[in-house]
């Protein structure tokens, strides 16, 4: 069972509609308040049919001891099947909530409990203090092996820092001075780093995003935070992928592979882990255990070992496009494309001579991440975090970064340094619910490289270890789709039009026959452009043209072509503009081609990932 716990000043909801498992109740229950609440959003998962009524204690247990820390006058128990991609039958999960209510009604509490299997409107208003927002995990049965939680991990729950706003003229104010009225994306990172939370009491909008343009899903038959893929999702990510190893190759990284596990008994990658803020998957192989990597630190670190490097051959740089990084997230933690428990992790690591060295390959890293999230198209804001020491000996280094930015940033101080870097920059979005994620990340690391035994000859024939920069320039792949996605919905609310990318576009025109005469013509036109290297597709359905029109738009398709007596008699197209409010406008079939290439410029191109008969296609939701 998953629970979700929000310390509120009130929660409402209101039932609409049924589901087909919806229970039965009396019309008082189809609306209801709390105020003063603790808001139990709960999720019966397969795991607790073993043994509901052991789920039904251990969440009293729970839930009774946050209401008595919080102080709170009653609890909501909120239904939400959100929390997890394994959910019991309904049978047992209204047993469940109604074994919940009963029991702490039983102990005093004053409780309601909104209805299972309805669709319902709610509306919360969080405290905001730091037991406002919790999550558990219960599980009944067995007790499971006790998780293998770093140092790190640990040290970071007792981490402290100071935070500032740095802007372009180099004034460095205290963040709680600072008047954010201007800056309203940076006041949402600043809350976001600093509420102590990751957790979410709503489904961010992205997650039906994805499913509904049959990108991306949860994968019930896995372990939760692993999703499958489908073609159109797969395409934007390959197309994510190959484009940020050209950047890395052209910038001097040599690319190469290493292994997804490693042993648990090796003595550097032991201290290693206990110095990543990270948690293990855990496998076992005669005999030996075994971890999941959740970078590609390991390989590259074992494999700098054995090199030999000369001082002339500094900066050294090695890069590996992970397809599989694995870190055991929290599962109240988990969030669609946000977090996941699998993921693509672009990885290089630089070996630099010094720090004089280190801090020019940051400079350039920083202006590689500066154009990949141009490149993505979303907005974004930048936190730099520093030992004090090491931010105090370096002040000028940080003015030059922000001035390359040209709008103020967030700093966060550290009094000691509790990991392996002394500073690192990241570039994150804010979503529609006002939390935040890094994509973008470059490390100066002065640990590992003595610890691995990774060492230069230098002039003087003597042996020296190299300082070693982390960078991931796009973050994770799957996490740039997340940011699209969750950027173009805040764009919707504005009331522009959300789209894609033009490079990421599964299909960037459409076209649309006007009747089935024309259709002829578009097959031609359809081999035309594809040979220009277009994605095209064409709508030979038997639907209305405004259905055809309608159903275009509602997929983002940047440029839908209208093809009828008129254009075929003409030779031009008249095309529906996306980025201009479909705007229609009159192309030749190359004017359409050229303006197409012009936007696509230095990108990577797939061909359609999908038939391009849309008659030929299969759903996939």
């Amino acid at each position: 069972m998953k629970v979700l716990l929000i310390h509120a000043d009130y929660i409402e909801y209101k039932a609409k509609s049924k589901t087909r498992v919806a229970e039965e109740i009396p019309e008082e229950l189809k609306s209801q308040r709390g105020e003063e609440v603790l808001v139990a959003f709960v999720a019966v998962e397969k795991a607790d049919e073993a043994a509901p009524e052991e789920a039904v204690g251990k969440g009293i247990e729970e839930i009774e001891s946050v209401f008595k820390e919080v102080k709170a006058k009653e609890v909501m128990l909120y239904p939400y099947a959100h929390l997890s991609p394994s959910l019991s039958n309904p049978e047992v999960a209204v047993r469940v909530f109604r074994g919940l209510e009963e029991g702490l009604r039983g102990k005093g509490y004053a409780v309601k409990r909104a209805p299972f299997g309805w669709y319902k409107a709610f509306e919360l208003r969080c405290k905001g203090h730091p037991l406002s927002e919790l999550s558990r995990q219960i599980t009944v049965g067995e007790a499971k092996e006790k998780e293998r939680v770093s140092k790190a991990v640990a040290a970071e729950k007792k981490l402290r820092s100071e935070w500032y706003i740095l802007d372009p003229e180099g004034r460095l104010t205290p963040a709680k001075e600072f008047d954010f009225s201007k800056e309203p994306g940076l006041r949402t990172l600043y809350n976001y780093e600093t509420a102590g939370t990751r957790s979410a009491a709503k489904e961010p909008p992205h997650i039906k995003l994805m499913k509904e343009h049959e990108l991306v899903d949860h994968e019930p038959g896995s372990d939760p935070g692993n999703l499958r893929w489908y073609p159109k999702g797969t395409m934007i990510k390959r197309l994510l992928e190959e484009h940020v190893t050209g950047i890395l190759l052209n910038y001097g990284a040599m690319e190469v592979e290493t292994p997804i596990m490693y042993d648990f008994a090796h003595p550097n990658l032991r201290k290693y882990l206990d110095r990543f803020p990270a948690k293990q998957y855990v496998v076992r192989s005669d005999e030996k255990e075994y971890f999941l990597r959740f970078a590609a630190c390991f390989g590259q670190y074992l494999m700098g070992h054995d090199m030999t490097i000369s001082y002339r051959q500094l900066p050294l740089r090695l890069y590996e496009l992970t397809h599989y990084s694995f870190r055991r997230e929290q599962s109240g933690e988990l969030s669609g494309l946000k977090r996941l428990r699998t993921f693509t992790m672009p990885d290089m690591h630089t070996l630099c001579r010094d720090m004089d060295q280190a801090r020019k390959e940051f400079l350039n890293q920083y202006k590689l991440a500066m154009g990949w999230m141009r490149d993505l198209g979303v907005e974004y804001q930048v936190a730099i975090r520093f030992i004090k020491e090491f931010y105090e000996q370096n002040e000028e280094f940080a003015k030059t970064l922000v001035k390359l930015i040209g709008r103020p940033i967030l700093i966060e101080l550290w009094e000691e340094r509790f990991f392996y870097f002394v500073m690192k920059f990241e570039f994150s979005i804010n979503d529609a619910l006002e939390k935040a994620a890094t994509l973008s990340t470059v490390q100066i690391d002065v640990e590992n490289t003595e610890r691995f035994g990774i060492s230069y000859v230098d002039e003087d024939g003597s042996k020296k270890h190299p300082l070693m920069l982390h960078a991931s320039i796009s973050g994770g792949i799957d996490r740039n789709l997340y940011a699209i996605l969750e950027h173009e919905w805040m764009k919707a609310q504005k009331g522009e039009r959300p789209m894609l990318p033009l490079w990421l576009s599964p299909t960037q025109v459409r076209l649309v026959p006007v009747a089935e005469e024309h259709l002829g013509y578009c097959e031609g036109l359809l081999a035309e452009l594809e040979v220009q290297g277009i994605r095209v597709d064409l709508d030979d359905g038997s639907s209305t043209l405004e259905k055809k029109i309608r159903e275009a738009e509602m997929e983002w398709v940047p440029y839908i072509a209208v093809v009828g007596g008129k254009e075929i008699e003409s030779g031009t197209l008249t095309v529906r503009v996306r980025r201009e409010k479909g705007k229609q406008k009159k192309f030749t079939k190359e004017e359409l081609v050229a303006t197409i290439k012009e936007e696509v410029r230095a990108k990577p191109f797939r061909r359609l990932p999908l038939p391009s008969r849309l008659s030929q296609r299969p759903t996939f939701r």
